[in-house]
């Protein structure tokens, strides 16, 4: 898709994000939440895409990266789920290409199974210390979510036919009109970069840790009602 068209239709938010970046975890939870409260699940969908930050960086995600921001972060918003990694250490991801991928397939199924696969991952990830690059996790996550057919899932898979879906996106995540994750683009034309946190850091990527600004959880109910409208 061209990058001049972002704009979705009424009653979808387009979502740009990876799945192991912290504060996009954040925002999706923050998405559904504002969405349930608000009663306009039947209303408001999320387009989930690919900002997949292993190849904007030339390279993996460090997890000293990750593990310095679990505990900043989960303060913000505990009930996304949390935790430090707890499996083996050669258990952690080194790629999330085929979540991303997973997400993309399971659209085929519906907005529905792609917003709760992707969910199932990011809980997954954070919150189970689960390998998301494996193919059984993915397609575990999936049957966990009682929303995605599994077998159809694992098709797509074996046959890559979200593949070019998940370069497209990330071709458009090189330019300078998607600028971090989560970034989210509006029925009424307008975008929001990871809506209601100013965030700064201290020291280095991997060494220091994030320093919250501000934080206004709110944000993302104004941003489902201006869909749903």
């Amino acid at each position: 898709m061209p990058a001049a068209q972002l704009t979705p239709p009424p009653g979808v938010i387009v979502v740009f994000s990876d799945i192991w970046c912290s504060f996009a975890h954040i925002g999706v939870h923050r998405l559904h939440e504002a969405r349930a409260r608000l009663g306009l699940e039947e209303r408001v969908s999320f387009d989930h895409r690919a900002f997949p930050l292993e190849l904007l960086n030339d390279a993996p995600s460090p997890r000293p990266g990750t593990d310095s921001e679990v505990g900043r972060m989960a303060a913000l918003e505990p009930e996304a789920g949390w935790q430090l990694w707890q499996a083996k250490d050669w258990l952690y991801p080194s790629t999330t290409l085929p979540a991303l991928e997973a997400v993309q397939a399971a659209k085929e199924q519906g907005t529905r199974a792609s917003e709760q696969l992707d969910l199932a991952l990011r809980r997954a990830f954070w919150a189970e210390s689960r390998c998301i690059s494996h193919r059984k996790v993915i397609l575990d996550a999936a049957e966990a979510t009682g929303a995605v057919d599994v077998d159809r899932l694992a098709e797509a898979l074996d046959d890559g036919r979200a593949r070019r879906a998940l370069s497209e996106q990330a071709a458009i995540a090189r330019t300078d009109r998607v600028v971090c994750s989560p970034h989210l683009f509006l029925p009424d034309g307008t975008d929001h970069a990871n809506p209601g946190i100013d965030v700064g850091w201290q020291g280095s990527y991997g060494i220091g840790w994030p320093v919250i600004r501000s934080d206004n959880p709110k944000a993302y109910e104004e941003l489902v009602l201006r869909a749903a409208a």
